[in-house]
Protein backbone atom coordinates (compact mmCIF):
# COMPACT_ATOMS: atom_id res chain seq x y z
CA UNK A 1 0.00 0.00 0.00
CA UNK A 2 2.50 2.66 -1.31
CA UNK A 3 1.89 5.57 -3.21
CA UNK A 4 4.04 8.19 -5.24
CA UNK A 5 2.28 11.55 -3.98
CA UNK A 6 5.32 13.54 -6.11
CA UNK A 7 3.12 15.37 -8.24
CA UNK A 8 0.31 16.23 -5.51
CA UNK A 9 2.69 17.46 -3.43
CA UNK A 10 4.06 19.95 -6.42
CA UNK A 11 0.28 20.45 -7.03
CA UNK A 12 -1.87 23.50 -5.11
CA UNK A 13 -3.28 23.42 -1.77
CA UNK A 14 -6.58 21.64 -1.97
CA UNK A 15 -5.73 19.10 -4.72
CA UNK A 16 -7.90 16.22 -4.44
CA UNK A 17 -6.62 12.75 -5.69
CA UNK A 18 -9.15 9.08 -4.93
CA UNK A 19 -7.65 5.86 -4.80
CA UNK A 20 -9.33 2.29 -4.40
CA UNK A 21 -7.12 -0.05 -2.41
CA UNK A 22 -6.83 -3.73 -2.79
CA UNK A 23 -3.77 -5.01 -1.71
CA UNK A 24 -2.03 -7.50 0.39
CA UNK A 25 -0.22 -6.62 3.64
CA UNK A 26 1.91 -8.34 6.45
CA UNK A 27 -0.87 -9.30 9.39
CA UNK A 28 -1.98 -6.96 11.99
CA UNK A 29 -1.13 -9.61 14.53
CA UNK A 30 0.74 -13.35 13.94
CA UNK A 31 2.68 -13.99 10.91
CA UNK A 32 1.24 -14.32 6.82
CA UNK A 33 -0.86 -11.12 5.27
CA UNK A 34 -4.47 -9.80 5.28
CA UNK A 35 -6.30 -8.58 2.36
CA UNK A 36 -6.84 -4.97 2.60
CA UNK A 37 -10.22 -3.09 0.40
CA UNK A 38 -11.46 0.22 0.33
CA UNK A 39 -11.18 3.57 -1.11
CA UNK A 40 -8.80 6.54 0.28
CA UNK A 41 -8.92 10.41 -0.47
CA UNK A 42 -5.60 12.08 -0.50
CA UNK A 43 -6.16 15.83 0.35
CA UNK A 44 -3.12 18.16 -0.41
CA UNK A 45 -2.79 20.81 2.61
CA UNK A 46 -0.27 23.56 3.15
CA UNK A 47 2.11 21.03 4.83
CA UNK A 48 0.85 17.49 4.39
CA UNK A 49 -1.32 14.89 2.53
CA UNK A 50 -4.42 14.00 4.64
CA UNK A 51 -5.61 10.85 4.02
CA UNK A 52 -9.54 10.06 4.46
CA UNK A 53 -11.60 7.08 3.64
CA UNK A 54 -12.92 3.54 5.02
CA UNK A 55 -11.28 0.37 4.59
CA UNK A 56 -11.65 -3.20 5.36
CA UNK A 57 -9.91 -6.39 6.31
CA UNK A 58 -10.36 -9.76 7.92
CA UNK A 59 -7.65 -11.27 9.75
CA UNK A 60 -7.12 -14.12 11.89
CA UNK A 61 -8.30 -13.56 15.97
CA UNK A 62 -8.29 -16.09 18.92
CA UNK A 63 -11.78 -16.60 20.70
CA UNK A 64 -11.36 -15.56 24.44
CA UNK A 65 -13.17 -18.01 25.68
CA UNK A 66 -12.75 -21.36 23.66
CA UNK A 67 -9.14 -19.89 22.13
CA UNK A 68 -9.63 -21.39 18.83
CA UNK A 69 -8.68 -19.55 15.60
CA UNK A 70 -11.50 -17.52 13.45
CA UNK A 71 -11.58 -15.16 10.85
CA UNK A 72 -12.48 -11.55 12.18
CA UNK A 73 -13.62 -8.73 9.65
CA UNK A 74 -12.48 -5.42 10.74
CA UNK A 75 -13.89 -2.07 9.36
CA UNK A 76 -12.56 1.19 10.23
CA UNK A 77 -13.00 5.14 9.00
CA UNK A 78 -9.10 6.31 8.65
CA UNK A 79 -8.34 10.37 8.71
CA UNK A 80 -4.52 10.38 8.68
CA UNK A 81 -1.88 13.59 8.17
CA UNK A 82 1.58 12.35 6.26
CA UNK A 83 4.16 15.00 6.30
CA UNK A 84 7.25 14.82 3.82
CA UNK A 85 10.45 14.39 4.93
CA UNK A 86 11.95 16.02 2.42
CA UNK A 87 10.85 19.59 0.41
CA UNK A 88 9.48 18.59 -3.13
CA UNK A 89 10.97 21.27 -4.85
CA UNK A 90 14.86 21.33 -3.51
CA UNK A 91 15.21 17.91 -1.96
CA UNK A 92 16.48 19.71 1.04
CA UNK A 93 14.93 17.86 4.47
CA UNK A 94 12.12 18.95 6.59
CA UNK A 95 12.09 19.24 10.37
CA UNK A 96 10.71 15.71 11.62
CA UNK A 97 6.87 16.18 12.71
CA UNK A 98 5.71 15.81 15.99
CA UNK A 99 6.62 12.20 17.25
CA UNK A 100 3.90 9.39 16.53
CA UNK A 101 3.53 11.23 13.31
CA UNK A 102 3.46 9.36 9.54
CA UNK A 103 5.84 10.69 7.25
CA UNK A 104 6.26 10.27 3.42
CA UNK A 105 9.85 9.21 2.93
CA UNK A 106 12.66 11.06 0.70
CA UNK A 107 11.06 9.12 -2.62
CA UNK A 108 7.57 10.81 -2.13
CA UNK A 109 6.40 7.82 -1.34
CA UNK A 110 3.37 7.76 1.45
CA UNK A 111 3.37 4.35 2.79
CA UNK A 112 -0.16 3.43 4.18
CA UNK A 113 0.96 -0.05 5.51
CA UNK A 114 1.38 0.99 9.25
CA UNK A 115 -1.41 3.08 9.32
CA UNK A 116 -3.70 0.17 8.21
CA UNK A 117 -2.25 -2.13 10.52
CA UNK A 118 -2.84 0.16 13.85
CA UNK A 119 -6.09 1.18 12.97
CA UNK A 120 -7.25 -2.79 12.17
CA UNK A 121 -6.09 -3.19 15.56
CA UNK A 122 -7.85 -0.52 17.07
CA UNK A 123 -11.27 -2.00 15.35
CA UNK A 124 -10.93 -5.11 17.34
CA UNK A 125 -13.16 -6.05 19.98
CA UNK A 126 -11.68 -6.29 23.37
CA UNK A 127 -12.80 -9.84 23.79
CA UNK A 128 -12.96 -11.42 20.25
CA UNK A 129 -15.80 -14.26 20.37
CA UNK A 130 -16.03 -16.81 17.34
CA UNK A 131 -19.43 -16.78 17.59
CA UNK A 132 -21.94 -15.03 19.75
CA UNK A 133 -22.99 -18.27 21.73
CA UNK A 134 -19.92 -19.59 22.11
CA UNK A 135 -19.36 -22.04 25.39
CA UNK A 136 -15.87 -21.81 26.34
CA UNK A 137 -13.73 -24.30 27.86
CA UNK A 138 -14.61 -26.40 31.14
CA UNK A 139 -12.88 -24.82 34.03
CA UNK A 140 -11.94 -28.21 35.52
CA UNK A 141 -10.52 -30.23 32.23
CA UNK A 142 -10.32 -27.59 30.00
CA UNK A 143 -11.92 -29.36 27.34
CA UNK A 144 -13.92 -27.63 24.57
CA UNK A 145 -17.78 -27.23 25.06
CA UNK A 146 -19.06 -26.08 21.73
CA UNK A 147 -17.33 -29.11 20.11
CA UNK A 148 -18.73 -32.01 23.29
CA UNK A 149 -20.53 -31.69 26.57
CA UNK A 150 -17.71 -31.72 29.23
CA UNK A 151 -16.89 -35.63 30.82
CA UNK A 152 -15.99 -33.75 34.58
CA UNK A 153 -18.14 -35.13 37.32
CA UNK A 154 -20.40 -32.61 38.71
CA UNK A 155 -18.20 -30.66 41.31
CA UNK A 156 -20.01 -32.05 44.93
CA UNK A 157 -20.13 -29.14 48.12
CA UNK A 158 -22.11 -29.96 50.88
CA UNK A 159 -23.56 -27.06 51.31
CA UNK A 160 -25.66 -27.80 47.81
CA UNK A 161 -27.38 -31.31 49.76
CA UNK A 162 -30.39 -29.62 51.74
CA UNK A 163 -31.24 -28.26 48.23
CA UNK A 164 -30.73 -31.16 45.72
CA UNK A 165 -32.75 -32.89 48.44
CA UNK A 166 -35.19 -30.30 48.32
CA UNK A 167 -35.18 -30.35 44.62
CA UNK A 168 -35.39 -34.33 44.24
CA UNK A 169 -38.73 -34.47 46.48
CA UNK A 170 -39.98 -31.84 44.04
CA UNK A 171 -39.59 -33.64 41.21
CA UNK A 172 -40.96 -36.73 42.65
CA UNK A 173 -43.78 -35.11 43.33
CA UNK A 174 -44.54 -33.82 39.62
Amino acid sequence: MQFNVAQQLKGPIGSVRQVKVDDAVPASQGSGTERVVGTLTFLRTDRSILVTGHMETETSAICSRCLTEYPQAAGFDIEEEFFPSVDIMTGAPLPPPEEGSFTIDEHHILDMQEAARQYTLLSFPMKPLCKSDCRGLCARCGANLNESPCSCAEPRDARWAPLKKLLARTQSRN
